[in-house]
Parts: C-alpha cells; structure tokens; sequence
C-alpha cells in the first residue's frame, strides 16, 4: 500500500489492542493504549537469546496493564521476557519498563540520559517544579488562569511512571546490540528526547527509529523551563540529517508510532520541510510586531487545545522561536516582565 506521500505500508492495518502482528520471523508488533489524542503506542517484541526483548512498554495506566495481561493470557502466553530496551524517556515508552522487571526479571537498557530522565519524573512532582513551569509560561505570554493549568494538568502524564529497577545496561551511539540471531547498531537521536535510542539491522535492512521519525505526524520538539534557551528543533533537524546519511533508503522503518513505513529519506526530508516552514510563518508573524511564544502559538495549532495539548503545543512553539534565536533572524525583547520575540536588526 503506497499512500499520497510516496511512503510504502506493509501492514495496511494496525493490529487491535490484545492482537499480534507478525513483521518478520521472531520479530512481533503489539499496540498499547495512551489516554491522549495520539492514542497508541507501538511495542516491538524480538526472540533473544534466552527468551524475546521488548522495545518500549507503554505507560503505566490500567488500560495499558489489562492489554498487557490479556496479551501474555493470549498470544504472548508462555512467552519469557529477557530484556527491555527503552528508546526514551517519555512515560508512554518507559512507563512500565519496572512492571516488566518486577513482573519477569527483565534487564533494562537503554542510554544514560534517558534512565537519569526517567528517575528524575518518577520521583513526583514538587511545588518548585510547578512555580517554576507556571513563571515560565507566564514570561513567555500565557495568562496565569492558563499558566496555572498547564503546570499543573498539563504535566500530569510525567507522574505515570512505575519505579525503575536500579540498576540498567547503557546504550550508546555506534554501540552493537546483538538480539537473538539479530545484530544491531545503536543510534541516538536528540530534539524530541536527548540520547533517544534507534537500532538498526543492517542484514535484514530494519530500522526501529521510535519516535524521531513518524508517518504523517512529526514527534513534539519541546523547550522545557530548565533549559529555556535550548535549541532541541536545531538537534532534531540535524538527527534527520544523520538518519539520511547513515541509514539506507530501502530499510522497513518500525516507529514508535503509527504505522510501519518504507520511504525514510522521504519521510525525513518532509519533516524537515515541516519546520522550516513553522519557522517561516513565525519569522512573518515577528515583521509585522513583536510576538510572545503564546501569541504565535495559534499560528502553528489550529484546534482548541486542552491542558495538556497547550504544555506540548506552547514548548514546540518556543522550540521554533529559539531554533531562529540561533540563527540569528530573531532576538528576544523584554517588555513589562514578558519576552517577546521580534526580528533582529
């Protein structure tokens, strides 16, 4: 199945909550559910040496607990779960990596940055961490009823986190990870999460690319308020590039999102074209007046937003905002306790 994109989708349908897709022999593809508008996460499964490796586990919600004990009552029944491979940090690929290793013994891996990320959000949400978001939304435009709501509602997802083991196996950048009969490079890629984990099979030409590249939607690239002035879209748009270079055309993309795809040249050319024309609406916006992150966010989101959709919505605003910071086309100005992004002279 070819779709208007050029992209090629070897599995026309996805396979339903508590159902198995095989991709490849010993290789499995199981959904888990998310409580948010994207509503899914893709788990692979792989034979190892002394049982199968998952990549990624959901989030710890019940929903996501019941599909997993239907699955391993059904379809995974008598399955031995080795390893867990975490790509990132984010709740709904890390969520139940300690569920996985209090359940079955399971050893994590995955890179230093995400298990420190991880560790950190499962300890809880502290009174400094929500006045800390709530001045950051508010110096960057938001109302403080909106303010308020975002730091609190809108960072809910980070507390669905079970505890992790404390001990796990680092990955690193040009790593080899032997899987079963499999062997894999490990690459990292940066912008939607730093060190965020993608194995490649050269022999078999499949690519695990989590969420740093993604059929028809792009991945959230986030300016978090403990890094205000960071660049994560300029690393996002050099992780594509290095994908270009490093991996080949004709490899099946497996995502951590919706569907696998062929086409990864394309489909990374495309989203960086995305950006850059975020950029260019923001850089129309800043000719006409000066602009606060929040001003020029429904530039770039179109629908009405909750708590939660407004934290991503405003932090990807600010990510494109500072990637033209950097390159010199836009400066900060400070009005009234505000930052305003206007061109620079």
């Amino acid at each position: 199945m070819t779709d208007f994109s050029g992209l090629e989708f070897p599995f026309a349908e996805p396979p339903a909550y508590g159902e198995v897709q095989a991709i490849a022999e010993g290789l499995l593809w199981v959904r888990i559910p998310l409580p948010y508008l994207l509503d899914h996460v893709n788990v692979f499964l792989l034979r190892d040496h002394d049982g199968w490796a998952v990549v990624d586990t959901g989030i710890r919600t019940p929903e996501a607990l019941a599909v997993w004990q239907s699955l391993f009552a059904g379809p995974l029944s008598g399955l031995r779960i080795s390893r867990v491979i975490i790509t990132h940090y984010h709740p709904d690929h890390i969520g139940l990596a300690g569920w996985f290793h209090e359940q079955h013994g399971a050893q994590l891996l995955t890179s230093l940055s995400s298990y420190a990320l991880a560790q950190l959000i499962s300890q809880g949400r502290s009174e400094q961490a929500v006045r800390q978001n709530f001045d950051f939304f508010l110096r960057h435009g938001m109302t403080a009823e909106t303010a308020g709501l975002v730091a609190i509602q809108g960072k809910e997802y980070l507390l669905r986190v079970a505890p992790l083991p404390m001990t796990f196996q680092r990955l690193v950048h040009g790593d080899s990870l032997a899987i079963g009969h499999r062997n894999f490079r490990v690459l990292t890629g940066d912008g939607h999460a730093p060190e965020q984990v993608m194995l490649y099979c050269a022999e078999e030409r499949l690519f695990l690319a989590a969420d740093q590249v993604l059929e028809k939607i792009s991945p959230n690239i986030s300016v978090e308020a403990t890094e205000p002035t960071s660049d994560p879209l300029g690393h996002f748009l050099r992780s594509l590039r290095l994908i270009e270079t490093e991996i080949p055309d004709d490899v099946l993309v497996l995502p951590g999102h919706r569907r696998p795809f062929r086409g990864l040249h394309a489909r990374c050319r495309e989203l960086i074209r995305h950006h850059e024309n975020r950029c260019d609406i923001i850089l129309a916006a800043c000719a006409d007046r000066p602009h606060s992150a929040a001003e020029l966010i429904p530039l770039l989101f179109h629908r009405q937003l909750d708590p939660h959709q407004m934290g991503f919505a405003f932090t990807e605003t600010l990510a494109h905002a500072n990637r033209l910071i950097r390159r010199g086309q836009l400066a900060i100005v400070e009005e009234h306790g505000r930052s305003l992004m206007t061109l620079a002279r």
